[in-house]
């Protein structure tokens, strides 16, 4: 079935095929969400287990593009499964290909889907989730272009109160960074001035890979290229820029950028490290600077500087305010501050310990309560966020948000799919 049939079967179907929560899970034995996993990937199967583990829900299909891909994922789910007492996936729910992701939409057994594909992939796949009645959590990026993000916007107003659609976000949900940003947005740290944040990421590995088409290559190394997965401030440093339009309750309105590919391996069009400066509403100045390159993985942090102190996050290294209504989060500064309970247990030097298992909870419940979730503006925004700082650093120029906004822009990855089957 080609996408577009599919899309107007499936939302012509999907008014009847949506199941209100209170008859959708109202007894014990179909309590469990049934979730879809389209890619099947590191990420993917990251992000499944954190759900599997952390919420009542069931895996029943899996769709890939690739065979060696879904047959680690079908080992790895079925024991997720195996230790909630569900059983294996069933082999007829097992997808490959580049339809796999129609096939497994069109299962009337699954109330969820992750989508976790590399990001040229995600709007695509979401529209037609969102089409067939899914809830869906779909990867960060939303897109790796303007035109992307404005599907999504649209994808998220036709569904809103009828479906949850989460983005992958995850930040938003840790206990101690929510409180930091209460914080600032109540005036604790006092007019905001400006804003400093860095994300400083080790290389991505890369996999050489012999006797493959250009296309599967490209798939497989999908970070080393623009065009597949939005390049590298959309891919890591958007965490940040997440987190800045959060805690701003806005976009920005213009910004300033360079980058370069010193330092990476040879291979695809994708930056190794941005800086970029960008100007907010109310002339609040905010510098972000990521890399993507080297052996080891750095810091990561966010400062909000204001008239009466600053509030501070790291990833590892605390989070807390310092200045004239000063607060600390708990969460360790350095690891010298931890009992040997403590380095144990893995925990409390983590700024992020809980954002996993809140954001899992948040989606699930959503799904069962029926109060369901939107976050396609938020997700889209901060997308949008990075590709301003992406166009500006390329070009080397200033660019405002609605020059980039209203560009209509699309990139093509230009990839022949039909060839996986």
């Amino acid at each position: 079935m080609e996408r577009r049939s599919f899309l107007r079967t499936t939302a012509a179907f999907s008014a009847f095929t949506i199941v209100k929560p209170g008859l959708a899970f109202g007894t014990a034995a179909n309590s469990a969400v049934r979730m879809g996993v389209i890619g099947c990937g590191n990420r993917g199967t990251a992000v499944i287990s954190s759900i599997s583990e952390n919420t009542n829900s069931n895996i029943v299909a899996i769709a890939d593009l690739f065979p060696d891909k879904l047959q680690a994922a079908e080992t790895n789910y079925n024991k997720l499964n195996a230790a909630k007492g569900f059983g294996a996936i069933s082999k007829q729910n097992i997808y490959k290909g580049s339809k796999a992701y129609m096939r497994l939409l069109e299962n009337k057994d699954i109330d969820a889907v992750l989508i976790s594909t590399p990001c040229y992939a995600h709007v695509e796949i979401l529209e037609a989730a969102l089409a067939a009645g899914k809830h869906a959590y779909c990867e960060k990026p939303v897109s790796t272009d303007v035109d992307g993000c404005r599907r999504v916007i649209e994808a998220g107003e036709r569904v809103r109160g009828k479906q949850s659609l989460a983005i992958g976000f995850q930040i938003r949900h840790a206990s101690a960074y929510a409180e930091m940003v209460k914080r600032v947005q109540r005036g604790d740290i006092g007019e905001l001035i400006t804003v400093q944040l860095y994300y400083f990421s080790s290389g991505t590995p890369f996999i050489d890979i012999k006797n493959v088409s250009d296309d599967e290559f490209r798939i497989r190394n999908h970070y080393y290229f623009r065009a597949m997965s939005g390049d590298t401030l959309l891919d890591q440093g958007i965490h940040m820029l997440d987190v800045c339009n959060w805690a701003l309750q806005g976009h920005p309105v213009n910004a300033v950028g360079r980058a370069s590919a010193k330092g990476k391996l040879p291979v695809g069009d994708a930056f190794s490290n941005f800086q970029v400066i960008y100007e907010y509403p109310n002339e609040v100045s905010v510098s972000i600077h990521t890399t993507k390159v080297g052996p080891k993985f750095g810091d990561v942090c966010c400062r909000f500087l204001g008239s009466k102190g600053s509030a501070v996050a790291h990833y590892s290294g605390g989070v807390f305010i310092e200045g004239d209504n000063q607060w600390d989060s708990g969460v360790a500064r350095t690891d010298a501050e931890l009992t040997p309970a403590q380095q144990a247990a893995g925990v409390f030097n983590s700024s992020l310990h809980d954002a996993d298992s809140n954001k899992d909870k948040a989606f699930i419940d959503s799904i069962v309560s029926g109060n369901y979730i939107n976050e396609a503006r938020s997700g889209a925004e901060s997308t949008l966020t990075a590709i301003l700082g992406r166009e500006s650093a390329t070009a080397q120029r200033l660019m405002t948000w609605d020059e980039v906004y209203f560009s209509n822009q699309r990139i093509d990855p230009k990839l022949n799919l039909a060839q996986f089957v």
